[in-house]
């Protein structure tokens, strides 16, 4: 839902940085690489030490590279599969940083192992919401359903940790938000499913009854069978030749 919504306002905020850079002759794959590398060190390097706060504002200060390659391939017409493939596979590795980062704190510094639990879990979900997309559109299919998708979860969490991180919310605070990110990613697995699951049982009944019309128009039409009619014998004797005298006729 934030991608609908915010998607064009971010496109014409980030434009003149985009436009900016093109002019600087970078490449939008640079972008992409640079930004995921800021991410990853947020959240790798600030988070295990304890430095909520400090690792969200360099992790925001990278996460906007995703829109403003997007821009760049869009303004200089160098959108293509390769730049597709690598902005969503690095994605997935910012996304796992994030996350990973959040499990390390609370296994270190942050001690409470339910939080590092849940933080594994909204991981490990959040993976699979990935690749539950990503699966069916490789298959021919849509899976571009659910109440958590990439934007939302990666806002809430980052949201949550940087407000503990600055003491403007209670510790417990992020807890919470983990527990329910990673309900709200096993809710949007079963949608995505059950949604692709749809679209392949209403494409095997197509396919089912393409199949059937082709074997039809291919089996020749049959044409009833004819009984051969019998001439009926009559039972009548002959009538003799008329050139016989009528006492000559065979009794």
């Amino acid at each position: 839902m934030l991608n609908r919504f915010a998607r064009a306002l971010i496109t014409r905020l980030f434009a003149p940085v985009a436009r900016l850079l093109l002019n600087w002759g970078i490449s939008p794959d640079v972008v992409t690489l640079v930004g995921t590398l800021g991410v990853c060190a947020g959240a790798l390097i600030f988070f295990p030490r304890g430095h909520l706060f400090a690792g969200t504002m360099v992790i925001v200060a990278f996460v906007f590279s995703d829109s403003i390659d997007g821009n760049m391939a869009r303004m200089s017409n160098r959108s293509s599969d390769w730049g597709a493939y690598l902005d969503s596979t690095l994605d997935r590795m910012g996304d796992a940083a994030v996350f990973g980062g959040i499990v390390l704190y609370y296994a270190g510094t942050g001690d409470n192992d339910l939080g590092a639990a849940l933080a594994l879990a909204c991981l490990v979900l959040g993976s699979i919401v990935s690749y539950s997309r990503a699966r069916a559109e490789g298959l021919g299919m849509r899976a571009d359903v659910g109440i958590a998708e990439r934007s939302e979860r990666l806002v809430a969490v980052l949201l949550a940790t940087g407000f503990v991180g600055v003491g403007w919310v209670p510790k417990m605070t992020l807890p919470v938000v983990l527990a329910l990110l990673a309900v709200a990613s096993a809710i949007t697995v079963v949608q995505r499913i059950l949604y692709v699951r749809r679209q392949a049982l209403s494409r095997g009944a197509t396919v089912g009854l393409d199949a059937a019309a082709a074997r039809n128009a291919a089996t020749p039409a049959r044409t009833p069978s004819r009984t051969p009619t019998s001439t009926p014998i009559s039972t009548r004797a002959a009538d003799p030749p008329p050139d016989l005298p009528v006492g000559h006729r065979d009794v």
